[in-house]
């Protein structure tokens, strides 16, 4: 049996969920229950072990990687957004 509840999430947060529920033709609803499996489902791994995220920073010049705006943090999330859609289409 499915229950209500209400949660609390920051604003930016709720509205890249949102995009990203649609993107994939789901709902918000079910992009919150997948989050939540994996999350209770995952094992604990070491620090060690953790897949680190790379930093948009070119290792040649020790500058932003080309096409990287800090000012325009949206593009950043936009891009997370894109790689996170790719992953998922292993899963399916």
């Amino acid at each position: 049996m499915n229950e209500r509840t209400t949660i609390r999430l920051p604003a930016e947060l709720l509205k890249r969920a949102k995009r990203k529920a649609a993107a994939e033709g789901r709902t918000l609803t079910a992009l919150i229950e997948e989050g939540l499996r994996r999350v209770v489902a995952e094992k604990k791994q070491e620090p060690s072990q953790k897949k680190r995220k790379p930093l948009p920073v070119s290792k040649a010049t020790g500058g932003l990687r080309p096409g990287v705006d800090l000012t325009q943090m949206w593009k950043i999330y936009e891009m997370e957004d894109l790689e996170y859609v790719e992953r998922m289409k292993h899963f399916k």
